[in-house]
Formats: C-alpha cells, sequence, structure tokens
C-alpha cells in the first residue's frame, strides 16, 4: 500500500464509489492531501477508464482521476456486494457516491442506515441536481448542469448559439465545491462525533460562481446576453490577435489597468478622456477602445506585444496552448504540471496539486490503479474475507479479478 502518513489528511478514509469525473475527482482532491481513498468499481469498471484519450489502452483521464487510490471491483447491486461495501464503511470517514437518487436506497444502502452503522460517517451524494426538488429523479451529467445553471446562454460569441465547453467544467467545479464540504462536514464530526449527508448538486457550485446575474435580473430586470470575450463591467477585456499569428489576453477590471493598457498602444487620448474613469463611460465607448487595442497588437509579434505591456505593468496574458503549458518555465517551478511514474507508460505528465501548503503540503503519490489492483489486500487483508469467499465472490461476478487496466468497451 502507498504511503499516506505524511499528507495533513492522514487518517481520514475515504470510499469513492462514484462514477466518472465530479465524485471521483473530489475524491482526487482529498487523496492529494494524504486521505486512504479506497476506489469502488463496478467489476466492468468505471466508465472514464474507457474515455479517450488512451495510449496503449491506458486512459489519461483515468491516469489523472484515479490517482493516488486503491481499487477494488464490486457489484454493488448484489446483496454481497452491498454488505462488503458496508463493512468497508464502518471503518471510513467518507463515502462518495453519485448514482441516480433512489439507487442507494435500493441496494439496501440508505444513507439513514448506513448513519447508523457508522455515526461519524460522512456521505457525500453527487448527483445532476440534487436529492430533492421536482428534477431530482432526472439523469444529469456536466453538460446538463452547464446548460441549466445559465453558463452556456451566456457563453458564446455575440451572434452565435450557446457554447459548451470542452472539458468538464460543471464537475471540476462541483468537485471543488464537494471537497470543501466535505472537509466542512469532517470538522463536524471531528468536533461533535457526529456524521451526516452532503447533497452536491452538479449545477448549483456553477451556478454559484456566475456571480450576480441573478440578482441583477432580479433587481434590474437585466438577462445578461452573449458578448464572446466582453463584458459589462470590467472594459476593456477581450483576446487579440497578433502579427504573427498568436492571441494575448487583456483585462482592465479597474480604470488604473485600463489606463496603463491605453498608453501603452499610444492613446493617451483615450485613457485621459473625462469618460474614463466611469464604467459606464468605458462600456458605452468600448468599440473604440477595442479597435484602438486590435490595430496596435495586430501589427506586432506575439513576444513585442508581451513585452511592451509587461514593461508598463499592463495585466496581459499569452493564450496557451497545452504546447506552451508543457513547456512554460512557471508551471515547471511551481509543480503546476508535474510528472508521476506510470506503470505502463512510464513517464507521465499531469496536473499538480490544487493548492500549496507550507507546512503539510499535499503529494501525487501514484497514477488510477489498475482495475481491481487492491481486492485482496483490502477485501481479504483488510476486511478479513477468506481465499475460499474471494473465490466464490470472483466466480458470481461479484468482484473481478485484476487483470487488465481498462475494461472491455
Amino acid at each position: 500500500m502507498f504511503d499516506t502518513s505524511s499528507g495533513p489528511l492522514s487518517g481520514v478514509r475515504v470510499v469513492d464509489a462514484a462514477t466518472i469525473y465530479a465524485g471521483p475527482m473530489l475524491a482526487t482532491l482529498l487523496g492529494d492531501f494524504g486521505a486512504d481513498v479506497v476506489k469502488v468499481e463496478h467489476p466492468r469498471g468505471d466508465g472514464l477508464r474507457s474515455w479517450e484519450w488512451r495510449k496503449d489502452g491506458e486512459s489519461l483521464w483515468w491516469a489523472l482521476v484515479g490517482r493516488n487510490k486503491r481499487a477494488v471491483s464490486l457489484a454493488l447491486s448484489d446483496p454481497r456486494g452491498a454488505e462488503v461495501l458496508r463493512r468497508l464503511l464502518t471503518e471510513a470517514d467518507v463515502f462518495v457516491e453519485s448514482f441516480r437518487p433512489g439507487t442507494l436506497e435500493r441496494w439496501g444502502l440508505d444513507p439513514e442506515d448506513l448513519l447508523r452503522i457508522n455515526p461519524r460517517l460522512v456521505v457525500v451524494r453527487v448527483s445532476g441536481f440534487g436529492q430533492t426538488g421536482p428534477y431530482r429523479s432526472r439523469p444529469g451529467f456536466g453538460t446538463l448542469a452547464e446548460a441549466i445553471s445559465g453558463f452556456a446562454d451566456t457563453n458564446g460569441a455575440a451572434d452565435g448559439p450557446p457554447v459548451l465547453p470542452q472539458w468538464p467544467l460543471a464537475d471540476g467545479v462541483a468537485a471543488l465545491a464537494g471537497a470543501f464540504a466535505t472537509m466542512t462536514a469532517l470538522r463536524h464530526a471531528e468536533r461533535t462525533g457526529e456524521g451526516q449527508v452532503v447533497d452536491l448538486s452538479i449545477y448549483e457550485p456553477l451556478f454559484w460562481i456566475l456571480g450576480a446575474q441573478t440578482s441583477a435580473h432580479d433587481q434590474l430586470g437585466l438577462h445578461p446576453t452573449r458578448q464572446g470575450s466582453r463584458t459589462d463591467f470590467n472594459v476593456p477585456r477581450e483576446c487579440y490577435r497578433t502579427r504573427d499569428g498568436r492571441y494575448v489576453a487583456l483585462s482592465g477590471a479597474t480604470a488604473a489597468t485600463g489606463r496603463r493598457i491605453l498608453r501603452a498602444v499610444g492613446r493617451d487620448d483615450l485613457a485621459d478622456a473625462p469618460w474614463f474613469d466611469d464604467i459606464a463611460g468605458r462600456v458605452a465607448h468600448r468599440d473604440e477602445i477595442d479597435d484602438a487595442i486590435a490595430s496596435w497588437v495586430a501589427d506586432r509579434d506575439n513576444d513585442e506585444v508581451l513585452a511592451a505591456f509587461d514593461a508598463v505593468g499592463a495585466t496581459v496574458g499569452p493564450v496557451y496552448s497545452a504546447a506552451d503549458i508543457a513547456a512554460d518555465p512557471h508551471f515547471a517551478a511551481r509543480g503546476s504540471v508535474t510528472t508521476i511514474d506510470h506503470p505502463a507508460l512510464g513517464p507521465l505528465k499531469m496536473q499538480g496539486l490544487i493548492a500549496h501548503l507550507s507546512r503539510t503540503p499535499g503529494a501525487v503519490r501514484s497514477a488510477g490503479p489498475l482495475l481491481g489492483e487492491h481486492n485482496e489486500e483490502i477485501l481479504r487483508d483488510q476486511l478479513g474475507c477468506t481465499d475460499d469467499e474471494l473465490a466464490q465472490l470472483e466466480a458470481d461476478g461479484v468482484i473481478g479479478p485484476a487483470t487488465a487496466r481498462s475494461p472491455i468497451d
């Protein structure tokens, strides 16, 4: 078993029975900081194992989201599998699941029953729309959350359709919010000995970070529209194309930062205009401001643009591709990109830790495990199942053998 003794969450035991992304990533974040995370998968494997991109049959998504976890394969829909899970949860601090509401109850794993077995347990229930409300029974992936939260409606070009992100944005935001909620519940359990249920929908965290648009609609009757990279509270703000075909992103969130940008492009007349200190004035003259910046940037190569803005302290940044990130010294120096040893692929680069703690840092210790890799270690050595019991469970399809990294598609 890999060492989890040095992290700040050392001693915290997590059972991750969630699938695909939001719930598993929540557990990954806890594992990054020392929690002992046991991944419980159906013997067919988590669907994330078959996600592209893959190399030599190995899912790079699984290598990331499955990192720092031990894996057992277990069919929870079988009463014997459900009983094994109960035994796991008697010693756990956190249980993460993402089945459709009502599924656990149907399998005899009602959270209230689990809390009677282990009163300190934190049960984290991840679903598209939450455990209550008229939409509770709907299947819910991040795509639906990105749509219903209001994100897609305001994302995209002004004259184009709503645009969904390429990445599991809503899932990732929910994982971050869920990790915070889980730590809050763990703190309560530590103080009182009382566990609880965390009801985490995927749409609500993304809805929350969209800012004051709900309040603006309520109080001002505003209906935010798609504006590309523009906003009504930050001018100038845009991605501008350089002469060599690259892009830079600029933000003038305050009058002072916007003024530095315009002075850098030789437009003191706009920077000194009487309307410039007022955001309403900058919004009213946004086309003029954007045209001035865009024309100046278009006449220069990327490096020259960045150097000129950097010299005057203007807020500018390059628009990076994955290749740019891989070559950037800042990402390397901070460990934003880290390299781990993958048992099949060798050295593998992936995102590092999400935060840096000065006294109790986290660590990336291992890539996503084999399907059922730790069956014997956990089910036999930890829970006391006999070899005959394990053989019978495997023969009946309740657990699976650790024979392959990826499931059959």
